[in-house]
């Protein structure tokens, strides 16, 4: 029997059918491996971004620009000891603190930044003195910091200035960025427009006059 009737036998059809199908659901496979892990690996990426913006309270990442980062340092120019920035981002704030002698703490729900900002602190030889952390600014306590730095939207500014006054001791400043606090005065104003920082000193506030004259000690004449 010639080759050519092998070829042509139902059998062989049935062979080529067989083999034609296998390659289709292999490439399918293959597909659906691919398109799933490109998924999960947004999936990934995208999570730490998205979630925050589910939250009640949204704190998108916008960066500092250099006109804010030296109008905070102006603020600092009289300040020393812990630093703490709220929302730390790409941690450029809590970078520059470090590098001016403050041990600065950032803190940040993004992992993706967090991972970033101890990378360029590793970079510029600050990382003993700049740390990061992943953690909502709600759940850690701020009372060990002297000096907040805040770059915060206008939802979230009455709950923090309650919070704050609750937390910090009375020679705590507080640097607001973009927006002001609601109901504090600020002690010193720099910049404008979206550069502008309001810097305020909790010693000003009531709760710290009335925390004062409770401690002082009776004289009696």
């Amino acid at each position: 029997m010639s080759k050519s009737l092998l070829n042509d036998s139902p059998a062989a059809g049935l062979q080529t059918d067989c083999e034609g199908s296998s390659r289709r659901r292999s490439w399918g496979l293959f597909v659906t491996a691919g398109v799933g892990g490109t998924l999960v690996a947004l999936y990934a990426v995208a999570t730490p971004f998205v979630t925050p913006a589910l939250r009640k309270i949204c704190l998108p990442f916008v960066p500092a620009t250099s006109t804010q980062i030296q109008n905070v340092l102006k603020m600092l120019e009289t300040r020393s000891g812990s630093l703490v920035d709220i929302g730390s981002g790409d941690g450029r704030i809590v970078i520059a603190a470090a590098k001016r002698g403050f041990k600065a703490v950032g803190y940040e729900l993004n992992p993706w930044l967090v991972w970033y900002s101890r990378y360029r602190a590793w970079r510029d030889g600050v990382h003993q003195n700049a740390k990061f952390y992943i953690s909502d600014l709600w759940k850690v306590s701020l009372s060990h910091y002297t000096n907040v730095v805040v770059f915060g939207v206008p939802q979230m500014m009455p709950q923090l200035e309650k919070k704050l006054e609750e937390e910090l001791e009375c020679d705590a400043r507080i640097i607001a960025c973009r927006f002001p606090f609601p109901c504090w005065i600020p002690d010193h104003t720099t910049g404008e427009g979206i550069d502008t920082v309001w810097a305020y000193d909790l010693k000003h506030s009531r709760r710290c006059e009335t925390k004062i004259l409770e401690v002082t000690p009776e004289t009696k004449f």
